[in-house]
């Protein structure tokens, strides 16, 4: 897989590069490049990531964050056994529990939701910081949903993370996903009462809970091309305002 020429490995996180220090110089840089890689192209380009991730993988095996990268590439794939292999073997060779959310959520994307659940119920969990422990929360929600339980997923997600008023980086996803539950249990008020609630702590737009806002209040957005090629917003039962650029994502 080519390398870009502006990708040096030095870009990779301080203990990656450490891990990979066990490695000759030439075969660490190599290395380092693909996990580069793999983490520029995991969100818009997943299987060129999983291409690069396989490269990483040949030349360092043993190595516990090529693993885990490796099982995120594959992950991002949805080739839940490849990655939740990986993900196992990252885990024994660094005793971590760390992994411990996304393996749950592989036993989910294979099927298998009573394993997920059993994950979410064990010791391990315990000794997840507080955000592995709301990702737990939010895969034995959907594990929940997987079964057809909704009213065990709503239950699921009420927490005191869920009632804080502080926002921290997992708020907006566990809102939404709260937000999601009701609306599928057809509590349809509440739903949008947490919509909202999305929308306030979603400073980097991680996820579509404005869409589902506007949605829910009847807004419907249309794009229209301008005669001069620019493209305006129209909202449905409105005109569109001449010359608007659409400055939607």
């Amino acid at each position: 897989m080519p390398i870009p020429e502006d990708v040096t490995g030095d870009e990779i996180d301080k203990d990656v590069r450490q891990e990979l220090q066990s490695l000759p110089k030439g075969l660490a840089e190599d290395v380092a490049k693909n996990l580069v890689m793999v983490a520029r192209l995991i969100d818009e380009e997943p299987e060129n990531a999983y291409a690069y991730s396989k490269v990483a993988l040949r030349l360092a095996s043993r190595v516990a964050a090529v693993r885990e990268a490796a099982g995120f590439a594959a992950y991002a794939t949805q080739k839940y056994s490849e990655a939740l292999a990986e993900f196992r073997a990252a885990r024994r060779m660094t005793g971590s529990v760390e992994l411990w959310p996304v393996m749950a959520d592989c036993e989910r994307g294979l099927g298998r939701p009573e394993k997920a659940l059993e994950m979410a119920g064990a010791p391990e969990v315990h000794k997840l910081d507080k955000a592995g422990q709301v990702e737990m929360r939010l895969v034995a929600a959907g594990a929940r949903r997987d079964m057809d339980q909704l009213d065990a997923a709503i239950v699921t997600l009420q927490s005191p993370e869920l009632a804080s008023n502080s926002v921290q980086p997992w708020t907006a996803r566990l809102r939404y996903a709260y937000a999601d539950a009701l609306l599928a249990a057809g509590r349809n008020g509440e739903a949008r009462e947490w919509f909202a609630k999305a929308v306030e702590a979603d400073r980097d737009s991680s996820t579509d809970a404005s869409d589902r806002l506007a949605e829910l209040d009847g807004v419907e957005f249309v794009d229209a091309m301008t005669e001069d090629g620019d493209e305006d917003v129209v909202v449905e039962g409105e005109q569109p305002v001449e010359g608007k650029a659409d400055d939607q994502d």
